[in-house]
């Protein structure tokens, strides 16, 4: 990661904090001001990639003479920048953990320049993930037992994109990605099926199966639909049985009306005494399809799911935000019109029976009775407190969502007109929200 990673912003106000020798720690709050339409909740994500943003956050030569010689800085701001390292403090939601509008994800403190500066890569990062992983858990909740598997890296904006969406899917609770370099990465189980190239690359639909089968006996799965999939689907049954294919394999649709084809497909490869065959449905699909895919009673096994989970199709940003909420001992805040802010650290605390919405509190007040804390510290001096685990991580945040979805409340789970958990204040936070905002009215610092 690069020190150029941010906005000119954010390096002018860090130039200007450094030359007037502005070096008092800053806590910033990064939170979700309110949920898309058709959102009860969002899911914690991209924790590890900022961890490791915060991390590695520094300027080379080449940047500096940027800096200097095209952007304007001064010598001396820029043999500051030169010696800069993140050196902060992160408290966060750990990843997997549901949570809802006006919450904190993540707090940095640190001395004010470099949290200005970390601002850009951090809200990035935690902003897309969480958007991504929101939309994968709706494909969860959509699908039932179905599996999930992550098609979209060919759709994402971008590369690295396409890893994010398979790490977060993961998070969420697919089984698998198409995404090789991402499976590899985080220990994600890769996928893939042919295309419809292959079959039209041979003769026909039998010479294609056969020679996929042949040189992949494992798990085979046929694409079925290239010119008419009930055909397809019987010159699958023919090559398999004249193999004599017995392990898992199946068959995958991927147009048309997938409930009816589905069944017809379910009905072929029963007669022929294939009932262990799965069937998996692709094809612009997203938790609304698959909701009424599920209540046609279609029997498909699993569902390959791209474009629109990739880049969140229906609500693809979140109305997020990282404002600063104290400079030294001052607590700050702003009273802009809809983008007010609280002022101080916080922490959230929560209801494990989820009997009521969670509770924004200040950050050293003792959790009210019967909630528990959510955000936890996750790095110190600049450094991580645990090691960074790839394939770990995700597994522990996968963890915790099942754990959260299975906690969740029946309205904030529904695809359409979802009911969120409101956030409320603490008496604690309130009380210094009401000071700090009357001291603002009267143009002083608290």
């Amino acid at each position: 990661m690069t020190g150029l990673r941010t906005d000119l912003y954010e390096l002018r106000m860090a130039a200007s904090y450094l030359r007037r020798d502005m070096v008092a720690p800053a806590t910033f709050s990064l939170f979700v001001r309110r949920l898309p339409p058709r959102r009860g909740f969002l899911v914690a994500a991209g924790l590890a990639e900022a961890l490791a943003f915060l991390e590695g956050f520094a300027f080379d030569d080449a940047e500096l003479g940027y800096l200097r010689d095209v952007v304007g800085l001064d010598q001396p701001t820029v043999a500051a920048l030169a010696g800069l390292r993140f050196t902060g403090d992160v408290r966060a939601v750990p990843e997997g953990r549901v949570v809802f509008a006006d919450e904190p994800l993540l707090e940095v403190t640190a001395p004010i320049a470099e949290a200005q500066l970390v601002e850009t890569g951090v809200l990035n990062l935690l902003t897309f993930h969480t958007t991504v992983a929101s939309k994968a858990a709706r494909c969860r909740l959509a699908a039932g037992d179905a599996e999930l598997v992550d098609f979209a890296f060919r759709r994402t904006h971008g590369i690295e994109a396409g890893a994010g969406v398979a790490r977060a899917s993961a998070i969420a609770g697919f089984a698998a990605t198409s995404d090789v370099e991402a499976a590899w990465r985080y220990g994600l189980q890769p996928s893939g099926t042919m295309a419809h190239s292959y079959v039209e690359a041979f003769p026909d639909e039998r010479a294609a199966f056969r020679a996929f089968a042949a040189d992949f006996p494992t798990n085979p799965v046929f694409l079925v639909d290239t010119y008419d999939t009930p055909a397809g689907v019987r010159a699958a049954v023919d090559v398999i049985t004249e193999l004599g294919l017995t392990g898992p394999l199946g068959v995958r649709l991927d147009s048309g009306d997938l409930a009816a084809l589905a069944q017809q497909t379910r009905a072929i490869l029963d007669g022929a005494g294939l009932t262990q065959a799965k069937i998996v449905a692709s094809g612009s699909l997203d938790e609304d399809v698959i909701a009424t895919l599920v209540a046609k009673g279609a029997p498909i096994d699993a569902y390959g799911i791209g474009t629109r989970m990739g880049v969140s199709f229906d609500a693809p940003s979140l109305d997020s935000a990282y404002k600063l909420v104290a400079f030294g001992d001052r607590p700050v805040l702003k009273l802009s019109p809809g983008k007010a802010t609280l002022p101080g650290p916080k922490q959230v605390f929560r209801d494990p029976a989820g009997a009521s919405g969670d509770v924004v509190g200040l950050r050293d007040e003792p959790p009210p009775a019967g909630r528990e804390p959510l955000l936890v510290p996750v790095m110190r001096g600049g450094r991580r407190l645990e090691p960074a685990d790839p394939a770990g991580e995700v597994c522990a945040a996968r963890r915790r969502f099942d754990a959260d979805l299975a906690w969740l409340p029946e309205g904030a789970r529904r695809l359409a007109d979802p009911t969120p958990l409101t956030a409320t204040v603490s008496p604690g936070l309130a009380e210094l929200r009401d000071r700090v905002t009357a001291q603002a009215g009267r143009g002083g610092a608290y």
